[in-house]
């Protein structure tokens, strides 16, 4: 007799749990809690190419008029945080590393982002970038 198995959770490109507990939430539009759970769904959103998502979580005063994610161009492949603090109820800042590779080449990129919250949600304002 055949037993089936249960079907194993896609995992979230964040790294944190599944997709459907973490990040998809998010992109089907529950708010984010918090500046780094905005930032994970953020760096899931480029992995997943979510461009309407990226979008309506950018502060409309830095956000670019629009985004365009080559498909070719950018392999996302590992998110790490390094530190969250909120300044108050409003502000607050992620630092992270991603890496990812382009033709086949491997890349770190560093910010330290700045987030607002805004008539309940979090939007990604800017951020700082290093090596």
């Amino acid at each position: 007799m055949k037993t089936s198995k249960a079907a194993k959770p896609l995992p979230c490109p964040c790294g944190s749990v599944s997709y459907a507990d973490c990040c998809g939430r998010y992109h089907a539009g529950d708010a984010a809690p918090s500046a780094e759970a905005l930032m994970r769904s953020r760096y899931s959103a480029y992995v997943l190419r979510l461009s309407p998502y990226l979008m309506a979580t950018w502060h409309p005063d830095t956000r670019p008029a629009s985004l365009d994610l080559d498909e070719d161009a950018c392999q996302w492949i590992g998110l790490q945080v390094l530190s969250h603090a909120r300044q108050d109820d409003s502000r607050a800042t992620v630092a992270f590393v991603a890496r990812y590779r382009i033709n086949g080449r491997a890349h770190r990129l560093s910010e330290l982002s700045r987030f607002v919250r805004q008539d309940g949600r979090w939007l990604y304002v800017d951020g700082d970038t290093g090596s």
